[in-house]
């Protein structure tokens, strides 16, 4: 993960070598070679994610191409928060790291679970969720576009509520394979311990607006930044509202970076029509290019 960006471009080996300072230990090592077991730990996930999001959000910086708003689906809000110069870099990957750490021991791994739900509408989810919940948690986490809403909560809960959705006309529901129940009221135990650490950064205005997860606005200012963050870690992801929302604020080229191809797709499914690019590797350089033209 991210180390063809690393072998073929000085910025993104810094931006690497930056994260490996930062955190103390060698994160590059670990992206590039794995092994994967450790890497899907959360701790070391969000970090790793982040820094090959700036790895190659810097690599495009670097030959001029800059955003005009910038946006990030749940652990992706903090990349745009340091693409926008909310925060620091090195602060952002110790606040990431720690936000992996209260997000796993919010929940005994087991004991809560998510799963997507495709082919029924939010508000049916959020019926079937209703239903299902018999005094447990579970509610819709992430709302991904038309047709995809992925639910969390307990396990049993989210079981139930899967095979609500299915009589209520969902096409298939589908357990994910996560180590938490992210984004739902089982994670409030981490957003309490995260809360004063995100109070206590060192923060800007953002250069350019950061469209937040739980609202879909934009966040102009740090001190509705911070909130934003730390609402997101026990409230939903509002993707398919925040891209509709970059497309009313007149967006139509979308630049995914980072690895996957993920929010791409979403992308092209929420506002049909847009320019969509997304980079990994240094092959993406040229389809990234042809998007800021667009």
């Amino acid at each position: 993960m991210g180390r063809a960006l690393a072998a073929a471009f000085a910025v993104c080996r810094e931006t690497f070598e930056e994260a490996d300072h930062a955190l103390g230990e060698p994160l590059s090592r670990l992206c590039f070679e794995g092994p994967e077991d450790q890497l899907m730990l959360t701790e070391n996930t969000q970090p790793a994610i982040l820094t090959v999001s700036i790895a190659a959000y810097r690599l495009l910086s670097s030959i001029g191409l800059t955003p005009s708003f910038t946006a990030g689906h749940s652990l992706g809000e903090y990349s745009a928060h340091v693409a926008a110069g909310t925060m620091s870099f090195g602060d952002a990957l110790q606040l990431v790291r720690r936000r992996g750490r209260y997000m796993q021991d919010a929940v005994p791994v087991g004991d809560g679970a998510m799963a997507a739900i495709l082919g029924l509408d939010a508000g049916d989810v959020a019926r079937a969720c209703e239903e299902a919940a018999a005094g447990e948690v579970v509610g819709p986490a992430n709302l991904n576009g038309p047709g995809q809403v992925v639910i969390a909560g307990t396990s049993a809960a989210v079981r139930r509520a899967g095979d609500r959705a299915k009589a209520l006309g969902a096409k298939h529901v589908i357990p994910l394979q996560v180590s938490a129940p992210f984004h739902c009221a089982l994670m409030k135990p981490a957003e309490e311990r995260l809360a004063p650490e995100l109070r206590a950064l060192a923060v800007h205005d953002p250069r350019v607006p950061v469209v937040a997860n739980v609202d879909a606005e934009p966040k102009r200012e740090h001190r509705a930044a911070i909130d934003a963050l730390v609402r997101q870690v026990s409230l939903p992801v509002q993707w398919d509202a925040v891209v509709r929302r970059l497309a009313s604020e007149g967006v139509n080229a979308y630049v995914e970076v980072g690895p996957g191809t993920v929010l791409t797709g979403l992308v092209r499914k929420i506002h049909r029509g847009a320019a969509t690019a997304n980079i990994e590797a240094p092959t993406g350089l040229d389809a990234v290019k042809a998007v800021f033209e667009h």
